[in-house]
């Protein structure tokens, strides 16, 4: 069994998990197939999914589509015996002059062992990788929604920690 300190780390990454990218590089300018991939690496755990649905391409606002990165529709998968759901569909909205993104919330909920958690971070800012649309987290603090009282009331996610890349 992992150890229980492992848990907060845990934590951040179901508060970030829905924004994680891959590392591939997308020019700017209007994208294909209004996708985006995710990855999140947090106290040596990994949440990845891909072809998640948008309902636009950046710079337009857009929604992302929770049913397509949850199982059984998404392909979400994480290691370390971790399970997460997102409860939302998150909007985005891009700001390409000062190169940032914005997420109005994540209502992440994430289960280890027999411990379950919810979170939900609000006003995530995203910087974006260069002339992709590729975006990487500035640090965000996720607050304690419900469950264990093993839960801890808050937890942060630094800078870098979370990705998303929009295709």
């Amino acid at each position: 069994m992992k150890k229980f300190s492992t848990w907060p780390g845990v934590t951040a990454l179901a508060a970030a998990l829905v924004v994680g990218g891959s590392t591939a590089a997308v020019a700017l300018g209007p994208t294909a197939d209004q996708r985006v991939d995710g990855v999140i690496v947090v106290a040596g755990n990994t949440c990845t999914w891909s072809n998640a649905r948008t309902s636009a391409s950046p710079p337009s606002a857009l929604t992302v589509d929770r049913t397509s990165i949850n199982a059984p529709g998404g392909n979400l998968a994480c290691s370390g015996g971790i399970t997460a759901t997102l409860n939302n569909d998150p909007a985005f909205t891009f700001d390409d002059a000062g190169g940032t993104a914005k997420t109005d919330a994540i209502d992440i909920s994430g289960k280890q062992s027999f411990i379950s958690c919810r979170f939900k971070a609000v006003n995530i800012v995203w910087n974006r990788d260069g002339s992709t649309r590729k975006y990487v987290n500035q640090a965000f603090t996720a607050t304690k929604v419900s469950g264990s009282f093993l839960c801890p009331g808050s937890v942060t996610t630094a800078a870098g920690e979370a990705s998303m890349l929009f295709h």
